[in-house]
């Protein structure tokens, strides 16, 4: 498994997606100063005896309450406990372990008050694979993702569960077979780990990969559809996007292009096709999803910057022993993010499910009727179209904006809220029913192909084919489709189709 630096405050979107695949972080050791600098002002602000917010006062409309020396220990452990009120299944673990390292990349920058020993026991989780069983909802994105990461903080001082190799164990006894004692919590340690956009983040961070990926994939099944239909080059000529400059337009075209570069079906409508133009679905693609391109490398720079960034509350500055309240919590950059996300990948499914719509049509496409040698007898495609609707109508509805909404909490304490974390926890679901919808239309567009025998496609769409045809036969007469679906939209969702070439991405 690759190994991953952490360096709070200096970690590239690159590494974020290594550690959502899978691999182990390991912190940058240049990190351990300012952690202990961080843990020693809160001693010295504390010495004191000044009443500090989150460190010897109570919490949100409670801060006006002072805690007694003897109890700040308690006051710790009982805000993890009280507000480990999550409910809904628990995070699917890559996304739950991505946001263990962006809540260690933040508590390690040395504005926490966080103590060396809780830093190595979050980072010993992680190497270890303990990765605490946190339901998904309870949060409204400020203060912070507070629910979700104190079941987090809650694993950490024994209590609750913990996923160990795909089993969930109570807390104190997964930390006991791993060899590690449970926490007891310093004074603001309880307070710095619930307090924060981890959980946000982290579900947006995997939407946006998941995008990412079927953004790619999309190209490839867009450019199969193209030759499916035995469409036109010309909407492609990089002359008509240089004119336009915007940078994912040109890019996508450019894609697009390579991707059908060499084809003898493409050759082929230069001589026997009367069109003079397509559908907006096909010539229209480097706008429309060049446009998506954009949106999502937009919405990378906000969380590539939120995942680099302190957001638990108050913060320590050890240079003048201070404690500053303030609202870094508050998820409302990570919300816009999310639904940037959201309308990328509805947008991407809504010209997917046009084009496949295009493909079973005769009058359109110039194809047999439902891409099926045998119509009327058959019904090839009729129902995987209306499947891809359906997906892209749930996905239309998924996609209203989360950050137009809020609802005060706390007693009007936190009047005015991001809702961040549903506006990120959608992405998944969305990211799913997109990659069916690419998959419906990776079949169809390759069955389209088949018609066009013996002429060939581009040689990287041709391979495109080849893999799909190692899994899903050639359509002849009606079968079980379901199957088919399935290893086609497996196709998409692993990355394989998006591997097959040189694509733009997030990273551009």
């Amino acid at each position: 498994m690759t190994e991953i630096t952490i360096k709070p405050g200096h970690v590239p979107l690159a590494d974020w997606r290594a550690v959502y695949r899978g691999a182990t972080p390991v912190l940058d050791a240049a990190a351990h100063p300012l952690i202990a600098e961080s843990a020693a002002a809160v001693e010295r602000i504390l010495s004191k005896g000044e009443p500090v917010y989150g460190i010897n006062t109570g919490f949100g409309k409670l801060a006006s309450v002072r805690i007694g020396d003897e109890d700040l220990e308690t006051l710790q452990r009982n805000i993890v406990l009280s507000h480990a009120a999550g409910v809904g299944e628990p995070m699917p673990v890559p996304i739950a372990r991505l946001m263990m390292v962006l809540k260690l990349a933040s508590l390690s920058q040395g504005a926490s008050g966080i103590r060396p020993a809780t830093i190595a026991l979050l980072e010993t989780m992680l190497a270890k694979g303990l990765t605490p069983v946190i339901p998904c909802q309870g949060s409204v994105g400020a203060s912070g993702d507070l629910a979700p990461l104190s079941h987090l903080a809650a694993a950490m001082i024994g209590v609750g569960e913990i996923f160990v190799d795909g089993e969930r164990l109570q807390a104190n006894a997964a930390l006991a077979e791993a060899g590690l004692d449970p926490l007891t919590l310093g004074p603001k340690e309880g307070l710095a780990l619930l307090n924060g956009t981890q959980f946000s983040c982290a579900n947006a961070l995997a939407g946006l990969f998941e995008a990412e990926r079927l953004f790619q994939s999309a190209l490839v099944t867009g450019a199969l559809s193209v030759e499916a239909a035995k469409g036109s080059d010309t909407p492609f000529d990089p002359r008509i996007h240089d004119l336009r400059r915007h940078k994912g337009q040109i890019e996508t075209a450019a894609a697009l292009r390579a991707l059908m570069a060499g084809s003898a079906i493409r050759a082929s409508h230069q001589t026997d096709d009367p069109r003079v133009q397509d559908p907006y679905c096909l010539r229209c693609q480097p706008q429309v999803m060049g446009a998506v391109l954009d949106l999502l490398r937009q919405a990378a720079t906000t969380l590539e910057t939120e995942a680099n960034g302190v957001s638990d509350n108050p913060l320590i500055f050890p240079d003048t022993d201070e404690a500053l309240s303030g609202g870094n919590f508050h998820a409302e950059p990570v919300a816009f993010a999310a639904d940037m996300i959201a309308l990328a990948l509805c947008e991407i499914g809504s010209i997917s499910e046009r084009r496949t719509a295009m493909l079973v049509d005769p009058a359109l496409s110039g194809l047999p009727a439902f891409l099926t040698p045998k119509p009327g007898l058959n019904s090839g495609f009729m129902i995987p179209q209306v499947t891809a609707a359906a997906l892209v109508s749930e996905n239309k509805q998924k996609a209203y904006p989360a950050s137009v909404d809020s609802i005060p909490t706390s007693a009007n304490q936190e009047d005015h809220v991001s809702m961040a974390a549903h506006g990120a926890r959608r992405l998944l679901g969305m990211a799913d029913n997109l990659a069916a919808v690419l998959g419906i239309e990776y079949l169809a567009a390759a069955q389209g192909c088949d018609f066009h025998g013996p002429l060939a496609s581009s040689k990287t769409l041709e391979a495109g084919r080849a893999l799909l045809r190692h899994q899903v036969p050639t359509l002849a007469d009606d079968r079980h489709f379901h199957p088919d679906i399935l290893a086609a939209t497996a196709l998409i969702a692993e990355g394989k189709v998006a591997a097959l070439a040189e694509l733009p991405g997030l990273a551009a």
